[in-house]
């Protein structure tokens, strides 16, 4: 099956052409002309499995034909998508950019805490027909006044299940009141406890469409991966180390943030090793070149995040290095996957510092194996512990912005109680998420400036956008 079989509009379908996509995952399948139904959806789906295009594809069309016909006033919040974190947010907002870039008329933009409030306040004022949030920073902003949800057309809760380890259910709670009755609901969810399964049937209509689909979680036998460990300040270093080998003709380094691909390419310029960068901050014209330049060898390295690496598909991609290790599991399986494909042979090399000890762990019970650990570089260090896949210690993961524990001095002690919302909303900083366990950092934001801008700013352009997608293929999201 094609998207072309899925009764998708012209400008959406140009959209997804346009980001190379051809074959819908099993989920985008299955889900989507449900969605395009009108039907209540309960998905069990995990993040990877390619549910945001599942969601955001049909959601636009819908917007898009209801206003036609209805003359729906601009700037009224149609649709409202919840979220756990911040990352997922701006993930989810970038896949309605790429996707909606030929539906000028749909505005979208995302609210999380951890920054200043001022710019998503701006944003709503002038208005958006689209609202991913968070529900701490969403609460407060409802609070103030700055947000309106009783025109919601249609509600996605993502994540429902980490939404209730992160304890925001109660937040859910006290957020669906102010939804219309009317509304249509996609409830998605990677597992369905007792508590989750109570809240689905709360906020779902009777009989709603059920979708369940399997996460991607072996990697190919064509991939050899291996493990360095190494000190975060000496990962530079490790990567010049590694690129000398002329076995690698064509690399994909992945970041976990758009500063940090700049960083990379930088940092490669002066050790005389040119690269490029592609991420949601440059311009469509600038990721095509450096793209084109990539596939046609005239580039050997390349470096990405995730969100812009989704639809690179070049069959004789050597190598994939991992700079920072993704948080989420799922992730790595699909990193790694753009190697070894077309029957040729690949190598995956994972540089792991010591906070990210966590996240190996995590990927080595998804794949169920041991990986490999290279221990004869010249980067070598006795601070950061192996990670075995049976028999060691459970490993905690670090918190704060895009996994990072949060710096010295950010943690503040005061109770949420101990003033008002509207106060809460100015001044807290941290994510959704350090409000959740308690951990409570000041006003100013730990995310880089270019992470910032990408979701402060919230504009649905459409430029250099691109949605957390899923699958070994170049179309799952």
């Amino acid at each position: 099956m094609s998207f072309d079989e899925l009764n998708l509009i012209d400008p959406i379908l140009r959209a997804l052409h346009e980001e190379g996509y051809t074959n819908p995952t099993p989920i985008q399948q299955q889900a989507i002309p449900q969605v395009l139904e009108g039907h209540d959806l309960l998905g069990v789906a995990q993040t990877g499995t390619g549910k945001t295009a599942a969601f955001t594809v049909p959601i636009l069309q819908i917007l898009h034909q209801t206003a036609q016909v209805a003359r729906t006033a601009p700037g009224r919040i149609r649709c409202l998508v919840l979220t756990p974190t911040r990352e997922l947010a701006i993930q989810i907002n970038e896949s309605f950019g790429a996707y909606g870039r030929h539906l000028p008329k749909l505005r979208s933009t995302v609210i999380f805490g951890g920054v200043s409030q001022h710019a998503q306040v701006q944003t709503l004022k002038r208005g958006v027909e689209v609202l991913i949030a968070t529900p701490g920073r969403l609460l407060d902003l409802m609070s103030q006044g700055f947000v309106d949800l009783r025109t919601v057309e249609v509600f996605v809760l993502d994540e429902a299940d980490r939404m209730l380890d992160m304890g925001f259910i109660n937040d859910i709670k006290r957020i669906l009141p102010k939804l219309p009755s009317s509304r249509q609901t996609l409830f998605f969810s990677a597992t369905m406890p007792a508590q989750i399964q109570e809240l689905a049937n709360t906020i779902l209509k009777p009989n709603p469409v059920k979708v369940a689909v399997t996460p991607v979680s072996s990697t190919a036998d064509t991939v050899t991966q291996g493990v360095y460990l190494v000190d975060k300040n000496d990962k530079a270093d490790l990567l010049e180390h590694v690129l000398k080998d002329p076995a690698i003709k064509r690399v994909l380094v992945f970041t976990r943030t758009k500063h940090g691909a700049d960083k990379v390419v930088k940092t490669l310029a002066k050790a005389n090793i040119p690269a490029e960068a592609i991420h949601g901050n440059k311009s469509q014209n600038h990721r095509q070149r450096a793209l084109s330049n990539f596939k046609a060898g005239t580039t050997r390295v390349l470096v990405a995040t995730d969100i812009a690496a989704r639809g690179i598909d070049v069959d004789d991609l050597t190598h994939v290095i991992n700079y920072e290790v993704p948080n989420e599991p799922e992730t790595y399986v699909h990193r790694i996957g753009r190697t070894g494909r077309a029957g040729a042979f690949g190598t995956a090399l994972t540089f792991v510092e010591d906070e990210e000890r966590a996240y190996l762990q995590d990927i080595q019970k998804l794949i169920r194996r041991q990986i490999d650990l290279i221990a004869n570089h010249p980067y070598t260090t006795r601070s950061v512990a192996p990670v075995l896949l049976h028999g060691g210690e459970s490993i905690k993961r670090p918190k704060g912005p895009a996994g990072r524990p949060p710096r010295p001095g950010r943690e503040g002690n005061a109770p949420r109680a101990a003033r008002p919302s509207h106060e809460a909303g100015a001044q807290r900083g941290g994510s959704d998420r350090n409000r959740a366990t308690g951990n409570r950092p000041a006003a100013s934001s730990s995310r880089p400036a270019g992470e910032r801008a990408a979701g402060g700013a919230g504009s649905n352009s459409g430029q250099g956008r691109r949605s957390y997608r899923g699958g070994n293929n170049s179309n799952g999201r």
